[in-house]
């Protein structure tokens, strides 16, 4: 048998995470709760949806907030109409934004919100630029874009804070599931930054989510 050129030995022991050409192989599964397809890549020892949670079973106006009941938001739009919702263009470039309370149950089986401490696997293994490398190519303020060299493939989509929506093109956080007293821990990303922050805010606010393979 012949042996394997070691590139491609090297690619299969890191997990097949990058073809031969260094680019991130992107995959695909259906969610079977709404027959939504997500894109999904596998980085370092973890595997992550290349895409933002579009889940919505139901949605809210933004001057709606809650700390424990589960509350769903799609940017700009203020009814109450699913299809509505679903119809509208921040839809379908940025998915849902979360309440902590949704969040903790929007993942579809066999995915899960991540910890504070599994988001920081991911950043470590991104290094110090990490920001950079997750950020999407194009739509970020003021050319605040990045490599999307890992392929987490992330676009600035905003949040709901303080009853309104903010940030579309500048900011995109995330939750984790990891409390810290009155606060919850997430990422946020910039389009003035190359890093990833890692704040605690009230469990109110609106922010889109990424799930973690289990």
């Amino acid at each position: 048998m012949k042996t394997l050129p070691f590139l491609l030995l090297l690619i299969l022991i890191a997990g097949c995470d990058k073809d031969p050409n260094g680019t991130p192989v992107i995959k695909s599964f259906k969610d079977s709760r709404d027959s939504h397809i997500y894109k999904y890549v596998k980085i370092g020892s973890q595997t992550w949806m290349a895409e933002n949670l579009a889940y919505l079973p139901a949605v809210s106006p933004s001057s709606e907030g809650s700390e424990s009941s589960a509350i769903y938001y799609v940017y700009n739009y203020e009814g109450r109409s699913i299809s509505e919702a679903k119809s509208k263009g921040n839809y379908t470039s940025y998915g849902v934004l979360y309440n902590w309370a949704a969040a903790k149950i929007a993942c579809p089986l066999g995915w899960h919100l991540p910890t504070d401490d599994e988001w920081t696997t991911l950043t470590d293994y991104s290094g110090s630029i990490a920001g950079k490398k997750m950020k999407s190519i194009s739509g970020w303020s003021e050319n605040g874009n990045g490599d999307n060299s890992i392929g987490f493939m992330v676009l600035p989509s905003g949040t709901r804070y303080n009853g309104g929506f903010i940030g579309l093109g500048s900011d995109a956080i995330f939750w984790s599931s990891s409390e810290s007293g009155a606060y919850t821990w997430n990422r946020h990303l910039y389009y003035g930054n190359d890093g990833v922050g890692r704040n605690g805010s009230y469990r109110s606010k609106g922010f889109s989510l990424r799930c973690l393979q289990d």
